[in-house]
């Protein structure tokens, strides 16, 4: 008599089965599966991130008329010392332009702000990305930086239609090129593994023999143009100690990066104004 299999049994066959099917499904068939999947997910993630939108909004409802107008003085505030720095801002590119004129160099490139709301993080040891709620149909294409108030987040791994994927500067797969503030000479930054929870962090190589750390502070590491992707002047992270590298020719150092990492709730896209003004072309 036949023995028969039990649901048990009939489970763990047919996951086997599936296995061995998308083991050897051509390579293809996993790239449209993965991003069909993700697509059907998206749309989800943002749903749930407007309603947490709306949560907030009715808390800030139930606030008391003081604490209010405490909140609009101190916006009155920030919005005078911002108007100030906008002003300061424009009087060093106008000076910038100038002399781009005068020395007959090539202009800078300008990029558009695309600001976006955070809708997942996904922060385990080796995939520190973060889902954003923009995308393809807002101008946003793989390999654009992305920074934040205090400085650089990541850049654009992967593009959907209304969402895209960052891939954090704490991922161990991210490298960028760098330099020490106040030293132009460049620093090669990598990612390092960290753990969900803690304090994110990075490593420093290719620093210079002459680069000391102050007793009493340390030094900031800020992005360097030189790598392609993010513009001069944004921070990415802090050196606290060095020491010499493997080679003995540089240094090497672990970088402390900004704990906002963890919590960032939004961010900016850097798009090159030279999309923006092919794509009111097309159009």
């Amino acid at each position: 008599m036949p023995r028969r299999f039990s649901h048990q049994g009939k489970s763990l066959l047919l996951g086997v089965l599936i296995l061995i099917f998308w083991l050897a499904a051509p390579t293809f068939i996993k790239q449209f599966s993965r991003v069909t999947f993700y697509e059907f997910q998206a749309p989800a993630w943002t749903a749930l991130n407007y309603l947490h939108d709306l949560q907030d909004y009715w808390n800030y409802r139930q606030r008391s008329k003081n604490e209010l107008i405490e909140a609009g003085i101190d916006m009155a505030r920030l919005q005078a010392a911002y108007s100030l720095r906008i002003q300061e801002a424009d009087a060093i590119r106008e000076e910038l332009g100038r002399l781009e004129r005068f020395f007959e160099l090539p202009s800078l490139p300008d990029y558009h702000y695309e600001v976006a709301r955070v809708v997942r993080r996904d922060l385990n040891n080796w995939w520190q990305t973060l889902t954003i709620r923009k995308g393809r149909i807002h101008g946003i294409e793989t390999g654009q930086a992305v920074v934040y108030s205090r400085g650089v987040i990541g850049r654009v791994r992967e593009v959907h239609t209304y969402t895209a994927v960052v891939e954090l500067i704490s991922s161990p797969r991210f490298r960028s090129a760098v330099h020490i503030e106040g030293d132009l000479r460049p620093v090669e930054y990598q990612g390092g593994v960290n753990p969900g929870l803690g304090t994110p962090s990075g490593m420093a190589r290719t620093i210079p023999a002459d680069v000391r750390i102050p007793e009493d502070g340390s030094l900031r590491l800020i992005s360097s143009r030189l790598g392609g992707v993010f513009p001069d002047g944004f921070v990415v992270g802090h050196l606290d100690r060095i020491q010499v590298g493997e080679d003995g020719l540089f240094q090497e150092g672990r970088v402390r990066l900004d704990p906002g990492l963890n919590t960032v709730r939004e961010v900016a896209v850097l798009i090159p104004a030279s999309q923006r003004r092919s794509e009111r072309v097309q159009e």
